[in-house]
């Protein structure tokens, strides 16, 4: 807490409360460099991450936003509020080149915001709620960041994780949109113009080479032509494939910036993985996992009564701390009691990732929130009031797949992954 006050990175405030555990104990402090190296060298799953960062950076810097953007207004521009409609069609999309929801709302979201006030004359703090809304589906339809980290963490599978998450996401947006309609009404939105008679299949037609990213990915995973791991690395080449030889909207020179903010990002994650293995030692270490285990024993929890109570937590945590942090800290405290219950870890994970993505756009931490105003210059005050309808209603969908875990699992199940 007190390394929060004084804005310290959350990695090195993790690394100091692991420092000063071992201190107290009076452990060896070369225990912090064995924690991290011991953890990390042991997990394939974790090269998966860099890859997936330098192939949504190669796609970003293929210059594909209008593409996709002309694509998505030319199916949904029409309806009233059209801009926003849009903008929730184009994160779809984005979803399978970023798997990040700051990534997603730093980039095609400030597009998006303005072309919301250009054309759909949207107040700007609605244009900013609508495209943080948007920007969450992204780590939930794959492929996921936060769900890679979670297989590490719990020994799911990546490929049944990516499966199981994209229900979930569609019914994500699908809710963003009828909310989005609710308040186009309620401000008075006029109806969007869309395209013109003809337009519709070459716009169409311009966003089908960025489309082949996810088949390519996904289909290579569901095949069984890759590991997940490895489909990491192929989105990365075929996304310098398209921009470079295919598209031809690369040029060779923009490699090397692709590359250098690939590895910034890659950086900061890795470091905050790194941390967490230092905080997740000190609470196995003291036995809290197992000491959290025995309490919820106790109180005899149906499995249904555990996630309503942990979903509640989390959603109340999410408010206040990064969901990063309750993603490599609490959720291992978690792990011992699902697997206790017989909570089936593919559903469990796509549930708290979504309640994650929802504590990134709830006042009063919300990062996404912050990163759009600092962007867009909206009024923050005004942009926590206008998001509120739009948490409210992913509050229900996650409320809804909590009850019928069947939802999330229906197509893992499909495609035999039980």
């Amino acid at each position: 807490m007190l390394a929060s006050l004084i804005r310290l990175p959350i990695a090195l405030s993790m690394f100091l409360a692991g420092a000063v555990y071992f201190i107290v104990t009076s452990q060896d402090l070369g225990l912090l460099a064995d924690q991290v190296m011991g953890q990390m060298t042991g997990i394939y799953v974790l090269v998966a991450i860099p890859m997936f960062i330098l192939a949504a950076n190669v796609m970003n810097d293929s210059g594909i936003s209008e593409r996709l953007w002309g694509a998505a207004d030319a199916l949904v521009g029409r309806l009233r509020g059209g801009t926003g409609h849009v903008t929730v069609l184009v994160s779809i999309i984005f979803s399978s080149m970023t798997g990040s929801a700051v990534t997603e709302a730093a980039g095609p979201g400030v597009v998006a915001v303005k072309m919301m006030r250009k054309i759909g004359r949207y107040p700007i703090e609605l244009a900013v709620a609508v495209t943080a809304a948007a920007s969450v589906i992204a780590p939930v339809i794959p492929p996921s960041i936060p769900l890679v980290i979670y297989a590490m963490l719990s020994g799911a599978s990546v490929g049944t994780l990516f499966l199981a998450g994209i229900v979930p996401g569609l019914l994500m947006a699908l809710i963003i949109m009828t909310t989005i309609a609710v308040m186009a009404r309620f401000y008075d939105l006029p109806t969007g113009t869309g395209a013109r008679i003809g337009e519709t299949m070459p716009r169409l037609g311009r966003a089908a080479l960025p489309m082949t990213l996810p088949v390519v990915l996904l289909g290579g995973i569901w095949t069984g032509w890759f590991s997940p791991t490895e489909s990491a690395a192929v989105a990365a080449l075929w996304g310098m494939v398209l921009g470079i030889l295919i598209m031809r909207t690369l040029q060779l020179r923009q490699l090397p910036g692709a590359f250098e903010t690939s590895v910034r990002q890659m950086a900061a994650t890795m470091l905050l993985i790194a941390s967490a293995f230092v905080v997740n030692y000190a609470i196995a270490n003291e036995g809290l996992g197992a000491a959290l285990v025995r309490w919820i024993s106790s109180m005899e929890l149906t499995q249904l009564q555990f996630m309503l109570l942990v979903n509640a937590i989390l959603l109340v945590l999410g408010c206040f701390l990064d969901g990063s942090v309750i993603l490599l800290v609490v959720i291992p405290l978690l792990l011992p009691s699902v697997k206790a219950l017989g909570i089936d870890l593919n559903y469990f994970g796509v549930v708290v990732v979504i309640n994650f993505m929802i504590g990134l756009i709830s006042p009063p931490y919300g990062l996404v929130l912050f990163v759009l105003s600092s962007l867009t210059g909206a009024p923050l005050q005004k942009v926590f009031v206008a998001i509120l309808p739009f948490v409210a209603s992913l509050i229900m969908l996650l409320l809804l797949l909590v009850i019928f875990p069947q939802i999330i699992l229906f197509l893992p199940h499909m495609f035999g992954y039980y």
